[in-house]
């Protein structure tokens, strides 16, 4: 199989399903001749035509209103947000619309659309292109939402999304685009939305993590292998809906817990599988469950020596994983 970037496995799964399917279409900003900030789009545009793959205006309310109205009348839009940061202000039609109009309408007027959004730090982007905002959508019923950490999650959860029948935020790590590679197959597949995945076994502590902090956890546990510490690593990928027995299973197998994001501690979705593990195997716990995750600060700092203090990375998980095992 060719191993290729998660930018590149985006791409791919945008380009079949616009193949497939003529429902599908793309908007967002500068998503067209350039082919957008990270150029997920590059091509699409020469490839599909101006009216599927729509330039839109500064406007992140009016780009995802554009994609409810546009998926209640049988089409199935991928709605781009530039930057994660970005999406506040189409807030309230992603909570209030989007995730409720299937169930306010008596199952009537299904929402099958996606958006899609770079989120995280690590690139030297400050504090408005480096947010981690899954906690805010994951609290929300009605809402699928998907991070993957690798190209082959990445393509086969994207078409996933887009044949989907509900509204699907898709946050992908960006420092990782260019950085992560795979193998990723030439025919066609998916990935189901929904089940976690353990992508390294281990027998001394269950790690669990999404995104680009996966990728960071599955180097961390190779050193720590060096020194006999055994862990199990966990991607998680998709928030919403949770695979509750995946996180069970594992820890009940370990003993022992480590959740690690790169979002804020306080309200994190981390926060969420801690409880879960609390609640549903604490008598299989032999130490306390540990959260490694960025500091409540308002922001990623643009400084990239603190950002580095900001952002975990494979040496702090290390040594977190090293606390927990000495336990």
């Amino acid at each position: 199989m060719p191993e290729i970037t998660l930018i590149e496995a985006i791409r791919q799964a945008m380009d079949e399903e616009l193949a497939r399917d003529e429902s599908v279409f793309i908007t967002g900003e500068d998503v067209g001749p350039r082919g957008g900030v990270f150029r997920a789009t590059q091509g699409l545009y020469e490839k599909y035509g101006p009216k599927r793959i729509i330039d839109s205006p500064l406007a992140e309310l009016s780009i995802v209103a554009v994609g409810i109205g546009a998926a209640l009348n049988g089409m199935r839009p991928i709605c781009e947000i530039q930057f994660a940061d970005f999406i506040h202000p189409a807030f309230n039609q992603i909570v209030n619309e989007a995730a409720r109009m299937y169930y306010r309408s008596n199952g009537q007027f299904p929402v099958p659309m996606v958006i899609r959004a770079p989120y995280g730090g690590g690139v030297g982007g400050g504090l408005y292109h480096s947010q981690s905002v899954e906690a805010f959508f994951a609290h929300v019923p009605g809402l699928k939402v998907v991070i993957p950490s690798n190209p082959y999650d990445a393509k086969g959860l994207l078409k996933s999304a887009v044949r989907d029948n509900n509204p699907v935020l898709f946050f992908e790590p960006k420092k990782g685009y260019r950085l992560i590679k795979g193998e990723v197959p030439e025919g066609e597949y998916t990935v189901p939305i929904g089940p976690a995945k353990v992508t390294r076994t281990g027998t001394d502590l269950s790690v669990y993590a999404y995104g680009m902090m996966h990728y960071y956890c599955l180097q961390a546990a190779e050193m720590v292998a060096q020194e006999g510490i055994d862990v199990e690593v966990v991607d998680i990928r998709t928030l919403a809906p949770l695979d509750k027995q995946t996180i069970l299973n594992s820890v009940k197998k370990t003993n022992k817990a480590l959740i690690v994001y790169e979002d804020n501690l306080t309200g994190g979705f981390g926060a969420e599988i801690a409880a879960i593990i609390a609640g549903e195997a604490f008598e299989y716990l032999d130490a306390p469950i540990m959260r490694l995750a960025g500091p409540d600060v308002p922001g990623v700092p643009f400084s990239h020596p603190m950002q580095e203090f900001f952002m975990p990375n494979p040496q702090k998980i290390a040594d977190a994983m090293r606390k927990l095992a000495a336990y």
